[in-house]
């Protein structure tokens, strides 16, 4: 659906909700800075943290999965605002971006270093109740947050730094939940990392020809044509390395089963996208959230089987 309103440009897909729109005027310009009208980027940052956290062995700590969508909420937001400041010139000449806040000028540095600060200390407090060592694990992952937005000006894999940063949360779901790190976590990290160059590579797909222009580079641009068949093998890795860890976590028998509906899920991404299409690609993308609930739902009903 092509954006309306404040963050509208014609023809445009960036919005999944307009609920933004209801807000006073001026905290509008926050909501979209945050993506809080896109919450896709959410759930996607949000999963790997609950996939771990119904992997980790014993009685499971339900009380954190609250706590993580709150940091998923905060921390996303703040990585899209040091985004955003980042790529503020580049986003005022590419069509998708050219009205979100800062490109466009509705609201200044300072403004968004502000709210930078209140969505940090937000993630901070979410940290206070973790043990010590998911909370070292957790702060870990803020230089890749910071550094993230410059790959795509010097290497043409930027979602693969993605892939390392969006899903640390697996990492720190089972830090949270055993108080250590071991095999099961590391292999749904790896999966988590596949599963991201695939969907962000389709997603890069919306934008290959502004950012031929602009010079910005993407797997998108540089897999081309040839990205259907290597999403089929990110996302075989990705199936190959969740049931791995599901091995490894001792899951019971019904989460091998379950796994099939993530696999015809991918197939079917793979299968319809259309390269050229950014309403394709886009929907596609968004599928992604309904995958990650079909891999928590096998971990689930593997924990319970066993």
């Amino acid at each position: 659906m092509a954006k309306q309103g404040l963050d509208a440009a014609p023809g445009v897909m960036d919005r999944e909700r307009r609920w933004t729109e209801h807000l006073p005027a001026r905290l509008r310009p926050y909501a979209v800075l945050a993506r809080w009208d896109r919450p896709i980027g959410t759930w996607l940052l949000l999963w790997p943290c609950w996939w771990s956290v119904a992997l980790a062995p014993g009685r499971p700590e339900w009380w954190l999965i609250p706590l993580f969508g709150i940091g998923a909420v905060a921390m996303r937001g703040a990585g899209c605002v040091i985004n955003d400041l980042t790529d503020r010139d580049l986003d005022a000449r590419v069509a998708r971006t050219r009205q979100r806040p800062l490109a466009s000028g509705r609201l200044g540095v300072p403004q968004a270093l502000g709210f930078l600060a209140l969505q940090l200390l937000v993630g901070l407090l979410v940290l206070l109740p973790f043990n010590r060592f998911a909370v070292g694990v957790a702060l870990a992952s803020l230089p890749l947050i910071v550094i993230y937005p410059l790959m795509k000006r010097i290497t043409w894999w930027p979602q693969a730094f993605l892939g390392i940063t969006f899903n640390w949360g697996a990492l720190v779901g089972w830090a949270a939940a055993t108080g250590g790190l071991a095999p099961p976590a590391l292999l749904l990290y790896a999966a988590g990392f596949f599963w991201t160059l695939g969907y962000d590579t389709i997603y890069a797909h919306q934008d290959k020809a502004d950012d031929a222009l602009i010079g910005v580079r993407s797997t998108a641009r540089r897999l081309g044509a040839a990205t259907p068949r290597w999403l089929w093998a990110f996302y075989g890795v990705t199936l190959v390395l969740l049931a791995a860890a599901g091995w490894s976590a001792a899951l019971g028998p019904w989460f091998y089963p379950l796994l099939l509906p993530v696999a015809g899920h991918f197939a079917w991404q793979i299968r319809t996208l259309e390269l050229d299409d950014p309403r394709s690609c886009l929907r596609r993308f968004r599928s992604n959230r309904d995958l990650g609930l079909l891999v928590c739902l096998a971990i689930v009903a593997g924990r319970i089987g066993s």
